[in-house]
């Protein structure tokens, strides 16, 4: 008699993780994807480049005059002009690249669901691109703080560690955007109208110090607002409260650096417990 063969016993079988395929791989399809898609973006375009700057310009324009005109805000604060120009670049990439991100993995459909590949590479290269852009611009705005009349002083050598801040907060917020947006279509509205509230919670518009003085500390649990006031510092104005000031010491600040770490790591693995069943729930 023949024995009956015996049955595995099935098993779930998941997609490509979120890092899948060793670093070396990682890495080239990140700038494989992003120098694409910053070319994608001004293909064909007559101004080509300039149209990302020329947007914060226009924004930095109509700010500016109400501020300085309407409000005259700006008077009483020191080298305010490019004050707010630098603001307003280093957030708009924050707001352009997650809500870009957002519906990245989504648009990337039909390479999801066809190929092999980490799933992270697609929000990280939406961001990547967006650093393209925000270091082009930067090499615009210091030219305007340096004809302003700013001075350079050793303080400038620690403005990257601030963007690097920055950019490791919208890496964190564009994967778990991604990840959510694949489930629930509702979070591309959500974020739109937080951004938009965001860029008024956080002091770009305004130093911390003339915003009423119970509203300060709520303001500062914000991890940008304290990003921005120590930019401010470094760059701008060295006599300016530094964040550690604005929020009331350094205890305090530890709200803001609490939530910015909850923020990275949640980020991180809402993304990667997400990434093995994309494809399935697109």
């Amino acid at each position: 008699m023949t024995q009956p063969e015996t049955s595995l016993p099935l098993r779930e079988v998941t997609g490509p993780s979120a890092l899948g395929g060793g670093w070396r791989r990682f890495i080239d399809l990140l700038w494989l994807m992003s120098v694409t898609e910053f070319k994608r973006i001004y293909f064909g375009t007559v101004l080509g480049y300039l149209w990302s700057l020329v947007r914060p310009l226009l924004l930095f324009a109509v700010l500016l005059f109400v501020f300085t005109k309407i409000f005259r805000i700006g008077s009483e604060i020191p080298n305010y002009p490019v004050l707010l120009l630098l603001n307003i670049v280093i957030y708009s990439f924050f707001q352009e690249s997650t809500l870009n991100a957002v519906t990245s993995v989504v648009a990337q459909e039909g390479v999801v669901r066809k190929t092999q590949f980490p799933r992270m590479v697609i929000p990280l290269a939406v961001t990547l691109t967006g650093v393209f852009n925000l270091c082009l611009n930067l090499i615009v705005v210091f030219i305007f703080i340096l004809a302003w009349g700013v001075d350079p002083t050793w303080s400038w050598l620690l403005f990257p560690v601030a963007l690097v801040l920055v950019f490791a907060l919208t890496c964190a917020v564009s994967m778990m955007l991604s990840a959510l947006y694949v489930r629930f279509r509702d979070v591309l509205i959500i974020w739109t109208v937080l951004a938009t509230v965001l860029f008024y919670a956080t002091p770009i518009l305004y130093p911390i110090e003339k915003a009423p003085e119970q509203y300060q500390q709520i303001l500062m649990l914000n991890p940008l607002a304290a990003i921005f006031e120590q930019i401010r510092v470094w760059v701008i104005d060295p006599a300016a409260p530094t964040a550690a000031q604005a929020a009331g010491g350094y205890s305090e600040l530890l709200p803001a650096v609490f939530l910015f770490g909850a923020v990275c790591v949640a980020g991180v693995l809402i993304f990667v417990h997400s990434a093995p069943r994309i494809a399935e729930d697109l």
